[in-house]
Formats: structure tokens, C-alpha cells, sequence
């Protein structure tokens, strides 16, 4: 029996008309050395269909407690049939990288079923050299971003041949009845006062580290004399900073675009030997020149620093743990306001210095924390009205979420056709921002995927054209610093 947890409700409750809480990725395969140099739906049906208990979220079927009263439950769906879940698209010749994001962007457009479980595959067929695409869709609340990984890497083997698998001997996961349920849901909503109290509390010496309360006046004072009170560790201060009005910090409409490019990891790597920090620092330094120069030449560069949402997860190494989503978010100042190279790229690394050492203090537990305050019968009308209300306001607690998930170093195969490059395509609110950026490092390179409301930013691929721009400029100074020219 697995319930949702309060943060896995979020993600359901959270989806509108114009907001979709799915995580998608996009891989590019080439076929040639699948049987018959082609990938069809049939393989990639029988390859879910043997591989679905090496991944519970394959399977999992959502089941709704009566009259609302308690978070829905998972359950194995009893009518399992991968094929549902599968579709097959073409382009039309030429095939080229633009025809590929717009299809993917039409798909990341669309809602997933609730009556099965949450996830599609679009096979995408007449990409120009005789690739293949696939595009995976996951609800966010069914994975995070750790157990999306994990569920990729139940369906990828290390060599174009299948590799052994364990038995499927568990027995399938049924949810409570709906007495049960409703007797459970009763017993905690009894208990949610006391819950909510707990939380507050918890939450309370880190009020500063949620994205725009950092920068409400009296804020960080309120955490630092909680924290005295219940004599923690004084925590470093975060940068408060308020995120200033952009072109995507609007309301988001319906359609989305998506652009996908690569960056050579090893080019990030020299970036980071040169000028210090981490790969993490070289991305979100190469993001922040990269806005800089887009947001410029629309002449609507802020005076000041965006304001990034940069997710964590809370997994410890090794997996295990509760299941359910694990993550939290820091939000940092990205320095897209200093046009000197050199001291923008120190500014960023100085702050991401900063929140993450914030966020080791805290733990990061406040996103838990906060999402458990409602009770499950008003949790979701809450949810949609302050989501309704922040964009009506223009509440902007960051500009945009960026993301750096790391992958394997060395190539995997899907159904025997190997993986030249993923792209993972994330989630935008009106809250979020109407632009994510999101990198996965993979075989030698570092894969970038945007996806951005079509209405706001109509063509995120010149974000994709300033990044590369950024990491010349960035390589540039680094082998400066080390004296090679």
C-alpha cells in the first residue's frame, strides 16, 4: 500500500488549464543497431511490459479516497497494458531539429490520463539522418527527479543486447477499501491541527529560504531569532534579493515551445579547472549570460539580478528511503545584471556558495513542511485559488527554475538502438516562471532542454544559440587564467 504524500498531492492539485505537472524527456536514438535497423511501438511496448516491475511508476494507477477526505493512494493497475500508453508520430521530410521541437512541444502540451497510470511514450519517426526520437512524459507526482532516473535506467541496458532481468515475483500493490480509506482519512484529519502546529514550527527558523520571502523586510530577522529561541546553529544568510519583472514572468498561457541543444562536457570541466567552483557553477554561470544577452537585446534587462529556483533532491546516495517525492528547491540571485565575464562568473559561484550552505543547514524541509499545512479535503481548492490569485498579483517568488541533474558518463541502449542524446523537458507556472532550464550530463556532453510558454518566449532555441556564445567566452577566460593563451 503506498498513499501520496502532501508534496505528491501538490503536483496534482497544482494542474490548470494552462499548467500540466509533468516531467518529460526526450531521447535520440539511432536505430541502426536494433533488429532490422528499426524501433517500432511493438518493441518498445514488450519492453515496459517486461521491464514495469523494475519501475513501480510504470504500473501505478491512481485511487481516490471518498468525498476527498485523505491523499489518493497507488495501487498496480489491474488492466496494465503498455500499448495504451503508446503512440507513433512521423515528421515530414526534412526532419530537422525544428520540426522535432515543435512536436515535442505539442505533446508537452497535453494532459495525462488519470484513470491509468501516469505516463506516455511518443515514438517519433523521420528525423532526419534515420534517428528516432522518444518522448517519455511522467507526472511529477509519481517520480521526482531521482526516481525518474532510476525509471529510465530500468528500461536502458549498457550494450545493444537485453540484459538479464529478476523475476517479477511481488504481489500486485491493491489499495485500502474505501471504508479503510475514509477511516484513515478521519483519523488524520483529528490529527492535522497538531501536524500543522508541528510543522510551523519546523518551518519557522527557515522562513527566509523560501523563494520571495527571502526578500519581505523583517523576514530574515524573524528566522534568526527562531533559531536562536530554539538554540540551533545559527544559519549562514541567504541573499535577499526580490526577482524584478522579465518578458516570461507573465501569465503563462497554454502552449508551450521547447528547444533542445549539447554543450561538450569536457569544455565545462576545463571552465571549471580554470576559474574554480563547480560544474554546477559553470551551468548556472552559463544560464545567466545566456538570459543576459536575451533579456539585452529586448532591451528589457533588469538593473538587477534574476532570481533562480535551482530543485534539490533529498535523497541520500545510495537510493532507499520514503518513496514519494524527495526534493526541495533553493533560490539564488543569478547575476544576469554585471556585464563584466569575470566578475559575473565569481558573483554566481559566491551566491550558490552561500544558499548551499543555507540549505545544508536547514535541510531543505520546508517544501515538506509547507505542503502539509491544509488538509487533503481543502488542500487542492486552496492550492488552485493561490496559484489563481499569485498570478493575478504577479507574484514572482523567482524568474525561473534551472536545473542540473548529472547522468552516465558512457552510452545506453533502448531496445538495442543507442541513446545519442537526452533532453529533459520540465514544468512552468505562472509562479515558476514561464521558462525552465533544464541540463543532464550524458556520455561526454551536457545536454540542454528549455521548454517555455510559446506566448512569452516563441523561440527558446536562441537561448540555446546564447549559450553557446556564453561557453566561448567562458572557455576564453579560463584558459586565460591558466596561461594557455
Amino acid at each position: 500500500m503506498t498513499q501520496l504524500t502532501s508534496v505528491d498531492a501538490t503536483f496534482l492539485n497544482a494542474e490548470m488549464g494552462n499548467v500540466h505537472a509533468h516531467i518529460a524527456g526526450l531521447g535520440v536514438l539511432d536505430p541502426a543497431s536494433c533488429p532490422g535497423g528499426r524501433l517500432t511501438t511493438a518493441m518498445v511496448a514488450g519492453l515496459v511490459r517486461d521491464r514495469a516491475h523494475l519501475a513501480a511508476p510504470l504500473r501505478r494507477r491512481l485511487v481516490r479516497v471518498p468525498l476527498g477526505l485523505d491523499f489518493p493512494y497507488w495501487e498496480d493497475d489491474p488492466d496494465f497494458a503498455p500499448e495504451k500508453h503508446i503512440v507513433e508520430i512521423g515528421l515530414p521530410a526534412p526532419g530537422d531539429d525544428r520540426q522535432l521541437a515543435d512536436a515535442v512541444a505539442m505533446l508537452h502540451e497535453q494532459p495525462l490520463d488519470r484513470s491509468r497510470p501516469l505516463w506516455e511514450i511518443a515514438l517519433i519517426q523521420g528525423l532526419r539522418g534515420g534517428r528516432v526520437a522518444v518522448y517519455v512524459k511522467v507526472h511529477h507526482a509519481a517520480i521526482d527527479g531521482v526516481l525518474a532516473a532510476e525509471t529510465l535506467a530500468a528500461l536502458l541496458d549498457l550494450s545493444p543486447e537485453p540484459r538479464e532481468l529478476p523475476p517479477d515475483d511481488a504481489a500486485p500493490t491493491r489499495a485500502p477499501s474505501p471504508a479503510a480509506m475514509v477511516g484513515t482519512g478521519l483519523l488524520r484529519m483529528a490529527a492535522h491541527p497538531v501536524r500543522s502546529a508541528l510543522s510551523l514550527a519546523r518551518s519557522a527558523p527557515y522562513l527566509d529560504e523560501i523563494p520571495g520571502l527571502a526578500s519581505i523586510p523583517g523576514v530574515g530577522s524573524v528566522s534568526a531569532a527562531m533559531q536562536a529561541a530554539l538554540r540551533r546553529p545559527e544559519a549562514p544568510p541567504v541573499p535577499r534579493v526580490a526577482a524584478p519583472p522579465t518578458p516570461f514572468n507573465r501569465p503563462v498561457g497554454r502552449r508551450r515551445a521547447v528547444a533542445c541543444g549539447e554543450l561538450p562536457l569536457a569544455d565545462v570541466k576545463e571552465i571549471r579547472r580554470g576559474l574554480g567552483g563547480s560544474v554546477n557553477d559553470v551551468v548556472m554561470a552559463l544560464c545567466a549570460t545566456a538570459l543576459r544577452q536575451w533579456l539585452d537585446k529586448r532591451g528589457d534587462l533588469p538593473d538587477g539580478p534574476l532570481v533562480a529556483g535551482v530543485p534539490v533532491s533529498l535523497r541520500r546516495a545510495g537510493g532507499g528511503g520514503p518513496g514519494g517525492n524527495q526534493v526541495s528547491i533553493m533560490s539564488t540571485p543569478l547575476a544576469t545584471h554585471i556585464p563584466d565575464p569575470a566578475e559575473r562568473y565569481a558573483a554566481v559561484r559566491r551566491d550558490m556558495d552561500l544558499v548551499k550552505r543555507r540549505f545544508t543547514a536547514s535541510a531543505g524541509g520546508w517544501v515538506r513542511e509547507m505542503s502539509g499545512l491544509l488538509p487533503a479535503p481543502v488542500a487542492g481548492a486552496v492550492t488552485k485559488f493561490a496559484l489563481q490569485a499569485a498570478s493575478a498579483v504577479s507574484l514572482r517568488p523567482v524568474n525561473l527554475v534551472v536545473s542540473n541533474v548529472p547522468g552516465p558518463q558512457f552510452p545506453l541502449y533502448l531496445c538495442g538502438a543507442r541513446v545519442v542524446g537526452y533532453y529533459p523537458i520540465s514544468v512552468i507556472t505562472d509562479v515558476s516562471g514561464g521558462m525552465n532550464i533544464t541540463v543532464f550530463s550524458y556520455d561526454g556532453k551536457v545536454d540542454v532542454g528549455i521548454v517555455a510558454c510559446r506566448d512569452l518566449v516563441p523561440d527558446p532555441s536562441e537561448i540555446i544559440d546564447h549559450l553557446d556564445d556564453a561557453l566561448d567566452e567562458l572557455r576564453a577566460l579560463s584558459r586565460q587564467a591558466l596561461g594557455e593563451g
